[in-house]
């Protein structure tokens, strides 16, 4: 969760919304790690979870996550929560949960309903004191 809350404050810094993502594999390995980017990329698709998630696969060459774990510092929104089935993530960590725009224990609650093709083993609260500073600070200086 440290490398997510680092890739975090970069997105931060570039004036991103601070969320940021890391995929690591079965062994340890971080495969893949981002920041949001959806400002600078102009894609409003670009969240940390989205942008780490086809780094990883772009590494390993495949389209599937099986065995490899997120860590995210704010709880995924639905999209994500459904890149996140489709690549068949084993296990997700979010930090600060998100009442309003989450849907991992917030919302849809999307790994919950019956259509979702793969739920992974979901940890929630790891290093959310830090992320939701971050986020908090980021969102009060816009104000």
């Amino acid at each position: 969760m440290d490398l997510a809350l680092v890739e975090a404050e970069r997105a931060g810094d570039l004036g991103e919304v601070p969320i940021g993502a890391v995929v690591v594999d079965s062994g340890g390995e971080v495969l893949a790690r981002a920041g949001n980017r959806t400002l600078g990329l102009r894609d409003p698709t670009a969240h940390a979870e989205l942008l780490a998630i086809r780094a990883a696969c772009a590494k390993l060459g495949s389209e599937r996550l099986s065995g490899c774990d997120l860590y995210v510092t704010l709880e995924p929104c639905a999209m994500c929560a459904a890149a996140i089935s489709f690549a068949r993530i084993r296990r997700l960590y979010f930090g600060a949960g998100d009442p309003k725009g989450g849907a991992i224990e917030h919302g849809p609650r999307f790994f919950a309903q019956p259509t979702c093709h793969h739920a992974p083993e979901v940890v929630g609260g790891m290093g959310e004191t830090k992320a939701a500073t971050l986020l908090r600070a980021f969102f009060a200086s816009r104000r």
